[in-house]
C-alpha cells in the first residue's frame, strides 16, 4: 500500500467516524426506517450492538448491508483490524438493529466461503454510493477486478435469533419528535398572537 492509500484510507475512517455517530443518533432518534427508504439512493444501513473486547461495554457500529438468501450479510471493508469486526468475532453474539426491528444474532466469518465474493457483491451494491466512494463499481466491475479490490475485506453473515423489545434500542428517543412538534405548535401561537 503506498503512502496515498493510507493518508486516503486514513481520511475515508475518521470521515466514516464522524458519519457513524450520526447514523447511530438517527436510529436512536427512530429514523431508522427512514434511513433505509431509498436503498438505491442512499444504501441500506443497520447497527450492529456489540460488546468492546477490551472495555466489556456496548459498542455501536453501523454498517451497510445485504439480505441474501434470508440472511444478513455485511463487510469489513478496512480488513480485519476494524475495531468492530474484531469486537465480534471476539464474541459474536450480537444485536442487530434492522429497519424490521432489533434481532439477536450470531455473527460468523464467512469470507472463506465459495460464494463470498458474490455476497460481497451484494453488499457493495446494497451500500449505493459508499462503494464508488472508495473506487468500486460493484454494478460493472468484472468478478476478477473485483475479487483483487477486496482482497482485504472480511464478510461476516449474521443468522438472526429472537425478536428483541425494549427501551434500550432504536428509537428510544423518538420522544423527541412529539416534543419538537409541540415546541413549534406554541412557538407558532406565540407569533399569531403577537400579530
Amino acid at each position: 500500500m503506498t503512502a496515498m492509500d493510507r493518508e486516503t484510507q486514513a481520511a475515508l475512517q475518521q470521515g466514516f467516524k464522524y458519519l457513524n455517530r450520526y447514523m447511530v443518533l438517527m436510529w436512536r432518534l427512530g429514523l431508522g426506517k427512514w434511513l433505509n427508504s431509498a436503498p438505491t439512493l442512499l444504501g441500506r444501513y443497520m447497527v450492529i450492538v456489540n460488546v468492546g473486547r477490551k472495555s466489556g461495554q456496548k459498542r455501536f457500529a453501523p454498517v451497510n448491508y445485504a439480505l441474501v438468501d434470508g440472511h444478513v450479510y455485511c463487510v469489513a471493508g478496512f480488513g480485519a483490524g476494524s475495531h468492530w469486526y474484531q469486537n465480534i468475532m471476539a464474541t459474536p453474539q450480537v444485536e442487530l438493529w434492522l429497519p424490521d426491528g432489533r434481532w439477536s444474532a450470531q455473527a460468523v466469518d464467512v469470507t472463506d466461503s465459495d460464494d463470498a465474493s458474490a455476497k460481497i457483491r451484494q453488499v457493495l451494491i446494497a451500500s449505493a454510493f459508499v462503494a464508488p466512494l472508495v473506487g468500486i463499481d460493484p454494478h460493472t466491475t468484472p468478478d476478477a477486478e473485483l475479487a483483487a479490490a477486496t482482497a482485504d475485506y472480511r464478510l461476516i453473515r449474521f443468522e438472526r435469533g429472537e425478536s428483541i423489545t425494549g427501551t434500550n434500542g432504536p428509537g428510544e428517543l423518538a420522544w423527541v419528535w412529539p416534543l419538537l412538534g409541540l415546541v413549534l405548535l406554541l412557538a407558532l401561537r406565540g407569533q399569531k398572537r403577537r400579530k
